[in-house]
């Protein structure tokens, strides 16, 4: 399982969920439902003060785990990727080594 961090492009439907990723100059497609979660971030170790009315993306970060594939015979990789709320860019997180079903 690799962890880091690298922006990716992400295109997402009008609700707000992934629909498709670039990564590396490779378009991949999402397959199956993702899964969002919040997480907290230690956002005092990145940031100096947290101005007045700034919350969304402050606190918690927005954490998809996608399935995505470049095409039908291409192997199906399973990512986390972030959510930057605030500034809108997206990261990816993490690649699983294992392929999962996330749609059971």
């Amino acid at each position: 399982m690799g962890v880091f961090s690298e922006s990716v492009e992400v295109v997402c439907s009008s609700a707000g969920q992934p629909l498709s990723l670039v990564w590396q100059n490779r378009t991949y497609e999402i397959e199956a439902e993702p899964l969002r979660w919040y997480q907290r971030r230690k956002w005092w170790e990145e940031e100096l003060r947290a101005e007045r009315g700034r919350g969304a993306g402050l606190v918690d970060h927005e954490i998809w785990r996608v399935q995505a594939r470049v095409n039908d015979r291409s192997e199906l990789r399973t990512l986390d990727i972030v959510h930057q709320v605030d500034t809108g860019r997206w990261r990816l997180l993490k690649i699983h080594d294992a392929v999962q079903d996330l749609s059971a």
